[in-house]
């Protein structure tokens, strides 16, 4: 595999990384990967993700089964953050909606809701 361009992973070891469907365009969620999960995405073709809370490597749908296949990876003109072109089974977002970025900041929801997140979480969300 080519190693392409080589993403600048700062001080904290992580960049952020965009997912956004790659056939509407709708941006669905904003995540952190590490080296390795960027690693994990390329040979595996599936989204994985470093989780900051939890202090540790996912890959996005592992528990709810909606998984993100990634079509392509873009890096910005800094080499900094990352853009994941994905297809999205399901939602994007633990609440059950498609798109993390659902309500506006005056609070109204405008994004669909695709899935009941009590049905599919337990304790641990994604």
């Amino acid at each position: 595999m080519d190693d392409g361009i080589a993403v600048d992973f700062g001080e904290d070891g992580l960049v952020p990384a965009v997912a956004q469907d790659a056939e509407t365009g709708e941006v669905l969620m904003l995540a952190y990967v590490s080296p390795e999960a960027l690693e994990r995405t390329r040979e595996t073709g599936r989204a994985h993700y470093y989780s900051r809370s939890r202090d540790e490597l996912w890959e996005k749908g592992a528990t709810s089964g909606h998984v993100q296949a990634v079509e392509e990876i873009r890096v910005d003109c800094d080499a900094d953050t990352l853009l994941y072109l994905v297809d999205q089974e399901g939602g994007a977002c633990h609440t059950g909606h498609r798109s993390c970025f659902y309500r506006t900041i005056e609070g109204e929801t405008v994004g669909e809701q695709v899935f009941d997140p009590d049905a599919v979480y337990d304790d641990d969300n994604e």
